[in-house]
Formats: C-alpha cells, sequence, structure tokens
C-alpha cells in the first residue's frame, strides 16, 4: 500500500481559493476513480478479480482538524482477499503541535493541512499504471 505525500499548509493560509481548489480536486480524482473502475472492471473480472475505486471523505469543513479525503483503489480475488490497495491522501487537516498530530486544542498546537502536490491529471496517469501493473501481475501469476 502507498500514499501519496502532499505540501503542509498553515492555517494562516486557509483561503476561499484553497478551499475551492480543494474542492475542485477532489471532485476532478472523484470522477477519474469512477471513470478508471468502469474502464477496467471488465479486464479485471476475467482475471478473477474485483476492482474497487472509491472516494472516501471524513468531516464537513476542509479547514476543521479531522477532515481527510482520499480516493482508494483496491483489488480482491474470488475469494473476497484482499490483493493490493492502493490510497491516495488528497486532503487531509488536523491539530498539531511540535510537528505531531494532536486530537485536542493544546497551548502552541495549530491547524494545519496537507494538501496533494501532484495534479489530479498526474494521479489519473499514475492510477492507470497501477491499474496496468496489477494486470499485468496477475495475467503473468495466472498463466
Amino acid at each position: 500500500m502507498r500514499v501519496a505525500d502532499g505540501m503542509r499548509i498553515q492555517d494562516k493560509d486557509f483561503t476561499p481559493q484553497l478551499k475551492t481548489k480543494i474542492e475542485d480536486i477532489e471532485q476532478k480524482l472523484k470522477e477519474q476513480a469512477e471513470r478508471l473502475q468502469k474502464e477496467h472492471k471488465t479486464a479485471f473480472s476475467k482475471k478473477g478479480l474485483k476492482l474497487e475505486a472509491a472516494f472516501d471523505q471524513e468531516g464537513n469543513d476542509v479547514f476543521q482538524p479531522g477532515y481527510s479525503s482520499s480516493i482508494s483503489v483496491g483489488f480482491t480475488d474470488k475469494n473476497g482477499d484482499l490483493i493490493d490497495l492502493k490510497i491516495i491522501k488528497i486532503w487531509e487537516c488536523e491539530r498539531i503541535l511540535l510537528g505531531m498530530p494532536v486530537l485536542r486544542k493544546f497551548p502552541g498546537s495549530k491547524v494545519a493541512g496537507e494538501l496533494l502536490d501532484e495534479s489530479p491529471e498526474e494521479i489519473s496517469i499514475e492510477l492507470k499504471e497501477y491499474m496496468d501493473e496489477i494486470l499485468t501481475e496477475v495475467t503473468n501469476y495466472v498463466d
């Protein structure tokens, strides 16, 4: 499992423009995940695998600690056992103290977010390459 890294953004830089950018990236990646799933579902089904692609979101306000969004692509075999999973974090907002996440507001703690450092187009290419790689591995394993 690989989780993509992002860029750290301090709360003083939380702007309406940033919120719009986050929501736009989330929407584009959600649509791309759905499209890739539809395009590749049959190929994986023929190899006895189930392809699942999903957009996940926790929380309602992108600038409140606890909010996070990601897309995931996973593969299970005919028994439902997980073969591989890739999670790409889009945005995560958390409270930090000395660089470590904390659950409560402590003196000196700050709110910060981490935004995906790749464009939706780069992620789409990465996901397609990942799916092709898994399909090739399964084909080599089965053949």
